[in-house]
């Protein structure tokens, strides 16, 4: 196995942990790190504190689709999961702004959150 550790995802503390154990029951070796200095993190600036997960590059693709088959299974509890496979296949444009993937809307996200739902994508 490849020992190249990359950055996966980035998020608060106990959602990073919940994630490691999940890849982890899966068999997934993961590292949690210290995510690099943001232009914004002076001091201050009122970001919460975050880290990364990291993944080997060759486990990319299964995490992938074991956060895609998390996210589907959410959108079927939720009753949405119409909405989110139309946002699968739809192909956006180059330069569009890729639909909504809980309720389908197109359009540019206000304050990084869907201009119709309220999703907060950012």
């Amino acid at each position: 196995m490849s020992t190249e550790l990359v950055p996966f995802f980035e998020g608060p503390l106990q959602q990073m942990r919940e994630l490691e154990r999940q890849l982890q029951a899966q068999e997934i070796d993961v590292e949690l790190a210290k995510p690099p200095a943001k232009a914004c993190c002076a001091g201050g600036c009122g970001c919460g504190s975050k880290l990364q997960l990291l993944v080997h590059k060759e486990d990319v693709p299964r995490v992938a689709e074991l956060m895609k088959a998390e996210w589907l299974a959410a959108l079927e509890r939720e009753g949405t999961l119409t909405q989110g496979l139309v946002a699968l296949q739809t192909p956006v444009e180059e330069g569009a702004e890729p639909p909504c993937p809980a309720c389908g809307f197109e359009g540019p996200l206000q304050a990084g959150a869907c201009g119709d739902c309220g999703l907060q994508l950012e």
